[in-house]
């Protein structure tokens, strides 16, 4: 069995390659996996299929951006359509902050292809959440519920990122949210995928805004793979054997499969290059790395932009470096 992870690879079609040569593949084909490889098309299935989202217009031609954000007024958010490496989302607090979005994407094509054609959207007010469900094309079974912290400044400030970390449970994640999030959002979402002749097959991963005036969860993208860092806290807590459910999924046998969780609460906090996520500087020798690991059996440092140098040294390679994770009863020890 192959678990695709990255964005990348699954718009490009890998799993299409995969499943003709007989591989089970953990992933959606490269038609599904447009739910994240195009905010268009998210947003055209969420209209067809009555799933709740924000109010929403797509241009291709910035003088008609323009003139529409100047009606609907500001705060507004500004999409590229396409993959931008999690960097294509800018909520513009001023006109003039959303005019600069426009042209970056439109006219100077700051993520080529990807920002050829723009989404405008409304901006909801609330707390957001990420969602997660396993889909095997027909069923969908919902994991723990996680939050991301995506600024990258102490104290939620500065630029967006990939996310510099995340806990589980989210707490505004209620029984009585998951099911509606699952009724009106993921389960919908699961039907109209089939209907439209595209069949999930992998994680669902919802980014909802609770909003703060109705109380009800509404859509503001998917991803169609685990997030990072929201993976790490969740693979703390997951007891279930992962391989068998992801196999499960890949077999179309998810309905008869249950998930068993740790009461703990996992966090995980990111350690990224200075500069990140601007230019930074590659090369670090990082230290110390197993130590951390020693603190206790709850501590688990998860890798990505890693390598071992011509000596042997761990050094940083990419802007998000390392994920040190740990799992408590509580998510605040007391001092």
């Amino acid at each position: 069995m192959v678990v695709v992870g990255p964005e990348a690879p699954l718009v490009a079609g890998l799993v299409n390659d995969l499943v003709k040569v007989g591989i089970p593949t953990f992933g959606p084909s490269s038609e599904a996996a447009a739910l994240e490889g195009s905010k268009d098309f998210m947003k055209k299935l969420c209209d067809k299929y009555n799933i709740p989202t924000a109010k929403y217009r797509t241009f291709t031609d910035a003088v008609e951006a323009k003139k529409y954000v100047k009606n609907e007024g500001a705060p507004i958010v500004v999409k590229a359509d396409g993959l931008a490496a999690g960097k294509g989302v800018v909520v513009a607090m001023t006109l003039d902050e959303a005019f600069e979005a426009i042209d970056s994407m439109l006219v100077e094509g700051s993520f080529g292809s990807a920002g050829s054609l723009v989404i405008i959207e409304e901006f909801l007010e609330g707390e957001e959440a990420s969602f997660f469900a396993l889909v095997d094309g027909t069923n969908a079974l919902p994991l723990e519920s996680a939050q991301d912290h995506k600024r990258v400044g102490d104290g939620d400030v500065g630029p967006n990122t990939g996310g510099m970390g995340a806990y589980s449970p989210a707490p505004i994640v209620t029984d009585e949210l998951k099911r509606t999030v699952m009724e009106s959002i993921i389960i919908p979402t699961v039907k109209g995928m089939s209907t439209e002749g595209c069949k999930f097959v992998g994680v669902l991963y919802a980014g909802l805004m609770i909003e703060k005036k109705s109380g009800l969860p509404k859509l503001i993208e998917y991803n169609v793979r685990f997030g990072d860092p929201e993976c790490q806290v969740l693979m703390m807590r997951l007891e279930s054997d992962l391989a068998q459910v992801l196999l499960s999924a890949c077999q179309g046998e998810l309905g008869n499969v249950s998930l068993t969780w740790s009461p703990e609460m996992a966090m995980v906090v990111v350690m990224a290059s200075q500069g990140y996520p601007g230019p930074y500087k590659k090369g670090t020798v990082i230290k110390n790395v197993d130590k951390a690991e020693q603190v206790s059996p709850a501590v688990k440092i998860f890798h990505a932009g890693t390598a071992l140098d011509g000596d042997g040294n761990l050094v940083a390679v990419g802007g998000r470096v390392l994920g040190v994770t740990a799992k408590g009863t509580t998510l605040v020890g007391e001092h």
